[in-house]
């Protein structure tokens, strides 16, 4: 049976010949997709609306930078929490009420924050809802990759990251006209609308189907097998990815019950962080390195800074009236939709190693043009204007680059590499990392401004995109149009001892 998930099945040529066929993408598994996705846009809206917010919030609670500090990188530090818990939490009640858990939780945290009468208030609100962003940001492409198959993974699996960027738009937008109303209602409406969408996807999602691979997983094949044929786009497909998933589940590919007890099955959790972290083999760390290292190089080169200071950003490069910063910032939110837009045709199509290499030499450019643009700007007194237009145009250049590849990309990849038992678990990890080095940059960028300049801080992003690119150059292999039970052997050395362990994974 090590044989067969180390890509020797029987089924694998004809597994290649599916995925080898050009199909259009099944439109039940978009939608599910889709809606699994819209917590995603909850969460982009949260980091959106909170860069404009937070003007407001100094000018009535008198808070200084430090606070602010904490109050945004606060939501990155309890979704750090949120993600640890996920993965154990989607295992034992499926992928599907795990996403329920999520928008209540960011509902609570909306509607604190929205009231809002004080800091520790909105401090509360902030943690709830990044307890639910925890949650959100490991289970959504989980459940994305699971019922897609696997010439078109690259597009569902993207899209929750593409609805947080429309979701960070949509907050810029709101912004902009919730800035013209009176200031203890403006900002307070920014942060207690998303409360309504939320309420929305908690009844939206039990509609929709569970994830094919976790039913399978907890024995449950006849349930499994009618997800699968209406998430495929054949039942010859259907057949061969039920077939699959029951190998990687360590149950016999022959069986046809509709329930089986999974004895001695380490499935809810016992035993995977001992085999993901203890003891793994050597497969399963070259995996581990690579999905944590994307999710680290993600935000460690500077992504946040642009996204959640974008109008402090702007202001010390030269613009100083509101309505000017948030239309700039607005133009920040138009890139990035549009360039992860793009991201997610291309996945399937350039593959997901050439298009991650050219987005991350692009941010080394953008980023060393954006440092020089700032530090002129500044040492000028924001007087220059091509000074002004270079960081702007650059600011623009780097949110692009990172969207066509870095951004999607990493939820991607992160999603489809870890074994079957061992993914909701890696992919908690993954975030987990994901939000300490978000926090560390959106809790520490006004101070390192203030210790290095705003222009140096971006010069030292540069210099870590630097190192992502050979990083990813080295460790990463391509996974374009591969079933996520044959990832499992890209990741093989011919000196690995190949075996199987008790969780089924190799």
């Amino acid at each position: 049976m090590a044989d067969q998930v180390s890509g020797e099945n029987p089924t694998e040529k004809t597994v290649e010949k599916l995925t080898e066929t050009p199909t259009g993408v099944n439109r039940y598994a978009l939608q599910c997709a889709i809606v699994a996705s819209i917590v995603s846009i909850i969460f982009g809206y949260d980091t959106g609306v909170m860069s404009g917010a937070m003007v407001f919030i100094e000018e009535e609670l008198k808070t200084n930078d430090v606070q602010i500090e904490v109050l945004t990188g606060i939501l990155n530090l309890c979704a750090l929490v949120g993600s640890l818990l996920a993965g154990r939490t989607s295992d034992v009640i499926g992928r599907r009420y795990t996403i329920v858990l999520a928008s209540v939780l960011f509902m609570l945290g909306s509607i604190l924050m929205g009231w809002g009468p004080s800091y520790p208030v909105l401090l509360t609100g902030r943690c709830t809802a990044g307890l639910g962003v925890g949650f959100a940001l490991m289970v959504a492409p989980v459940y994305s990759a699971e019922i897609a198959t696997a010439s078109h993974r690259g597009l569902l699996a993207s899209l929750p990251h593409l609805c947080i960027s429309i979701g960070i738009l949509l907050g810029y937008l709101l912004n902009y006209f919730f800035s013209k109303l009176p200031m203890q209602i403006g900002w307070r409406l920014m942060l207690g609308i998303a409360a309504v969408p939320s309420l929305v996807l908690a009844f939206g999602i039990l509609k929709m189907p569970e994830s094919p691979r976790w039913l399978i997983l907890q024995g449950r094949l006849g349930e499994g097998k009618k997800v699968l044929d209406l998430v495929s786009n054949s039942p010859e497909e259907a057949k061969i990815r039920f077939q699959d998933i029951k190998i990687a589940a360590g149950i016999d590919p022959k069986c046809e019950d509709e329930v089986v007890k999974m004895e001695n099955k380490k499935t809810h959790g016992e035993g995977v962080w001992k085999e993901l972290i203890l003891r793994p083999t050597p497969a399963v760390r070259r995996v581990l390195l690579t999905a944590l290292g994307i999710h680290f190089f993600q935000h460690a080169t500077g992504i946040e800074a642009v996204l959640l200071y974008g109008p402090k950003i702007f202001k010390r490069a030269g613009i100083t009236a509101k309505d000017k910063l948030f239309l700039v910032t607005i133009g920040v939110g138009i890139m990035k939709t549009t360039f992860i837009f793009t991201a997610t045709f291309l996945l399937d199509k350039v593959g997901r190693r050439k298009l991650l290499l050219t987005s991350v030499g692009g941010m080394v450019c953008a980023l060393t043009m954006l440092g020089f643009g700032l530090t002129m700007a500044q040492n000028s007194g924001g007087k220059l204007a091509w000074a002004l237009v270079l960081s702007i145009v650059s600011a623009y250049s780097f949110v692009a680059v990172f969207s066509i590849g870095l951004g999607p990309i990493t939820w991607v990849y992160s999603s489809e590499v870890f074994p079957l038992k061992l993914r909701a678990q890696g992919a908690s990890l993954g975030v987990a990392v994901n939000r300490v080095m978000n926090a560390t940059v959106s809790m520490s960028f006004l101070s390192l401004t203030k210790a290095i300049t705003t222009g140096g801080a971006f010069f030292m992003f540069a210099g870590v995109a630097a190192v992502a690119w050979n990083f990813f150059f080295f460790l990463m292999p391509e996974t374009k149009g591969k079933s996520l039970e044959e990832i499992e052997a890209l990741f093989q050395r011919d000196g690995d001892h190949k075996v199987r362990g008790e969780n089924g994974t190799v």
